[in-house]
């Protein structure tokens, strides 16, 4: 311990915690110290450049509330979240795939009954959401809970906004008996997720814009069958192959169609896996 350099340091710290008691803590943890060295040592990174990482950090960290969160907004432009879940979604090929969860779902939205407007006020253009909720042999889910959300015509959720004081383009209703639902909201519009704070700078150091397409949050659950995140995403958006966030998958994609009232139809069948299937 008295006379480490660049090479036997590593070993040193994976025998310091060579006594963690969990096998899984103690897999992850070597795992990340190899890693963390190694590529200190391919990039030959410099104590300026060490420091300057640890200032965006903290800057991630003081920047961080409870209606933003930057350390989520830094994994998914790193591609982190979406790598993450990919490995843990690994769903049959008939159900419909998870993408990211993303930093702007909040616990406890309003309560609708089928067929209502969750929009709430939220500005934009009317909207219909229909389709069904099923499982992989086609049997409907009966009372599926879908938890929704979505940005307002200017790319903005209610959290983001100061002066908002109830929950709006969010709400959580069930499917019918036939696994059947439908809803009213509004026209899904592209966005730029928040890139005024150190994730913004790594994007435009990187050469990156901050944009994501249009889409639908969505959060499924019925007993028997593993919760489902997903997005439905607006087939028409400039965005789709460009996601800062890389959360579109094509079996995601839907038509929005202009109706002659001047309001939008989007249809979408979700596809459940169950439990069992998933653990397979």
């Amino acid at each position: 311990m008295r006379n480490l350099n660049h090479e036997t340091i590593t070993e040193a710290v994976l025998e310091s915690q060579g006594q963690t008691a969990n096998p899984r803590m103690k897999q992850i943890m070597d795992s990340l110290v190899r890693h963390l060295h190694d590529f200190a040592r391919e990039v030959r990174l410099t104590e300026d450049e060490w420091f300057k990482g640890i200032a965006f950090l903290t800057r991630c960290g003081h920047i961080t509330d409870d209606k933003r969160q930057e350390f989520i907004l830094l994994s998914d432009v790193l591609g982190l979240s979406m790598l993450t879940v990919a490995m843990n979604n690994d769903k049959p090929a008939q159900c419909t795939e998870s993408t990211v969860f993303g930093p702007f779902h909040v616990q406890g939205a309003p309560k609708y009954e089928l067929g209502a407007d969750i929009a709430n006020g939220a500005r934009g253009i009317p909207c219909l959401v229909r389709g069904t909720v099923r499982g992989p042999d086609g049997s409907p889910v009966p009372n599926a809970r879908m938890d929704v959300w979505q940005s307002d015509q200017d790319g903005r959720y209610d959290v983001q906004y100061a002066d908002i004081d109830h929950a709006q383009a969010r709400g959580v209703l069930h499917a019918d008996a036939q696994g059947r639902y439908h809803f009213r909201s509004i026209l899904a519009v592209p966005y730029a997720i928040p890139h005024d704070g150190p994730v913004g700078e790594l994007l435009d150091a990187t050469g990156r814009h901050p944009w994501r397409p249009a889409h639908l949050h969505f959060m499924i659950e019925a007993p028997g069958y593993e919760t489902l995140i997903t997005h439905v995403f607006r087939g028409d958006d400039a965005y789709l192959d460009s996601d800062a966030v890389f959360g579109v998958r094509q079996s995601l994609i839907a038509d929005w169609k202009a109706q002659a009232d001047g309001t939008y139809l989007v249809e979408y069948d979700f596809v459940l896996a169950p439990v069992a299937m998933g653990a397979m």
